[in-house]
């Protein structure tokens, strides 16, 4: 039996796989596409999947092909610098295209055992009290002990489930495609300097190979989005929109998306879960889709982990939908706040004018860029210490730096007193004696994805937390030995 079936080899099904494979659970990626697709649906990571690439050593992949770019102007589009004191050590945004993305993330899986079966589309779901039973589309049937849905939007496994997706539908469409122009890039600069001070659906970005990414206003809402728009609807919108269309020829695909915005009603039934866009969809603004997906995935692999190895607390795979669906509700707020903000309707373009004066104070600034970059994300593990709940950032310590002590996916407690013990989970939590100038607290325990699980120095106190999300203890070899002989 399949220890997880993963649906979708999208960022948000990769991330999984990879993150289960750490844990020595084996994986199946089921991916309805026979070959990886070349369209480019995201431009880049935010600092808080750049944080999660570094927590497993992949970040040097990510910044040998990638752009860094400041943080600010975010939220709507509105231009401002980036916030002084971003509590992050990566303070920039990495802009790489999704294939790239794809690309690494498919070798960083691969590389740690996850096996992928392309051309594989999954047609069927049932399950029992023991198992998953998925039929794909050609009759193969193929059993498991969980699935996990991360087949996009249009998630197929959401479907079967009869899962609730409630929401607004799409009210605007928007033009979107990789094509050739005859126009001159001074022309180009120039024209989409003057359009833009109004509509932000609107842009052409140069990817290279004499390729643009070129966006625009579509003239209605399509019935049937799967249905690619021609080339002659783009030149008559760019048109309308620009007054020119740039000699724009040669799609190598052509694309549409709307601003639908919707919340899975529950991310678990039984034996079956659903991550990234199956879960949730929002408009691109602020580019936070595919981050979240991957922070999905970061949230839910040690805990599915953690439930296939028997060692996880009741309640812990129970904590990926309480802990995530907030969060996932947050962006479809701000994504909708922002989208209402980019119209060129009067109302919306006065309370533009406003929020741009409120962002001149560096707090507000700050506020609304954290939420778009997700370092601002606090999962609720009740009263506590400030930390609490929160992701720690990267701080350097004397052996080095400490997102560097977490590539394994394992937990961590980092004492700086040299006091405390793990003893009983050394299995599934690493011990690090050591300090930072940079945390001023006496110990913190992480959790695999890197928030914050405790704060302290009390052993006891630690003890009565280990459980709460580590399982319990397991036997010294001398308890054991002692326990075998017990009559």
């Amino acid at each position: 039996m399949i220890d997880v079936i993963v649906v979708g080899a999208g960022p948000t099904g990769l991330m999984l796989a990879a993150e289960l494979r750490l844990h020595g659970v084996r994986v199946v990626v089921l991916e309805r596409d026979a070959e990886p697709t070349r369209i480019v649906r995201a431009l880049g990571l935010h600092a808080r999947s750049i944080e999660v690439m570094d927590q497993r050593g992949l970040l040097d992949r990510f910044l040998a092909l990638g752009t860094q770019y400041p943080v600010g102007g975010f939220f709507a589009g509105i231009a401002k610098s980036a916030p002084a004191h971003l509590d992050t050590a990566h303070p920039y945004t990495l802009g790489i295209p999704q294939p790239v993305t794809d690309r690494l993330l498919t070798e960083h899986a691969t590389g740690l055992g996850a096996e992928i079966r392309r051309g594989s589309e999954i047609v069927a779901v049932s399950q029992d009290e023991h198992g998953v039973t998925a039929e794909l589309a050609d009759g193969t049937r193929l059993r498991s002990r969980y699935l996990v849905g991360c087949d996009g939007g249009r998630s197929t496994v959401r479907k079967l489930l009869g899962i609730g997706f409630p929401g607004e539908p799409s009210r605007v469409d928007t033009l979107l495609g990789e094509v050739e122009l005859t126009a001159s890039p001074e022309e180009l600069a120039a024209v989409m300097a003057e359009v833009r001070k109004t509509q932000l659906r609107f842009g052409a970005m140069p990817l290279g190979d004499g390729l643009y990414r070129v966006v625009a206003p579509a003239e209605g809402v399509a019935e049937d989005r799967t249905v690619p728009p021609t080339l002659d609807e783009l030149k008559k919108q760019l048109r309308a929109t620009s007054g020119t269309d740039f000699g724009v020829h040669s799609p190598r695909w052509l694309s549409r998306f709307g601003d639908a915005t919707r919340l899975a009603e529950r991310y678990r039934s039984g034996r079956v879960l659903l991550a990234g866009d199956a879960a949730h969809i929002h408009s691109p603004a602020g580019g936070q889709g595919l981050n979240l997906g991957v922070q999905d995935a970061f949230n839910l692999g040690w805990k599915l982990a953690a439930e296939v190895a028997g060692w996880a607390p009741d309640g812990l795979l129970d904590s990926y939908q309480a802990e995530r669906q907030p969060v996932a509700a947050a962006v479809l707020d701000n994504t909708r706040a922002q989208w209402e903000l980019m119209s060129l309707e009067p109302g919306a373009q006065a309370v533009r004018r406003l929020l741009t004066e409120l962002m001149e104070f560096e707090d507000v600034n700050q506020y609304l860029t954290e939420k778009i970059i997700a370092i601002g994300v606090r999962y609720d593990f009740g009263e506590g210490h400030e930390l609490l709940g929160r992701r720690m950032r990267d701080v350097e310590l004397k052996q080095g730096r400490l997102y560097g002590l977490m590539h394994a996916g394992r937990g961590l407690l980092l004492d700086r007193t040299g006091r405390l013990s793990v003893e009983g989970w050394s299995d599934r939590v690493d011990h690090v004696v050591d300090g930072s100038e940079e945390l001023d607290v006496p110990a913190v325990l992480l959790r695999p994805d890197g928030h914050v699980a405790w704060v302290g120095d009390d052993r006891h106190d630690l003890l009565g937390h280990l459980p709460k999300w580590f399982g319990s203890a397991a036997r010294s070899s001398s308890e054991a030995v002692a326990g075998s002989t017990t009559p």
